[in-house]
């Protein structure tokens, strides 16, 4: 599965980035970015809380 952000809901709060640094990152430009699109196993629990916490649902995970 792949980590992906929908760039045209995605708000640039952070909330991700805060919760899953290892895997998202906030830019200069306020939008958020996947840095790691298959992050390891031992990441699952971080990337399900961001999926979670996106005030705008703007993360999912893709087949």
């Amino acid at each position: 599965m792949r980590i992906v952000i929908d760039i045209d809901e995605c708000i640039g709060c952070g909330q991700c980035e805060q919760i899953a640094p290892e895997v998202f990152e906030l830019r200069e430009d306020s939008m958020a970015y996947v840095l790691n699109e298959t992050p390891a196993e031992s990441l699952a629990g971080k990337v399900d809380e961001a999926i979670e916490e996106c005030p705008t649902a703007a993360i999912s995970r893709k087949a």
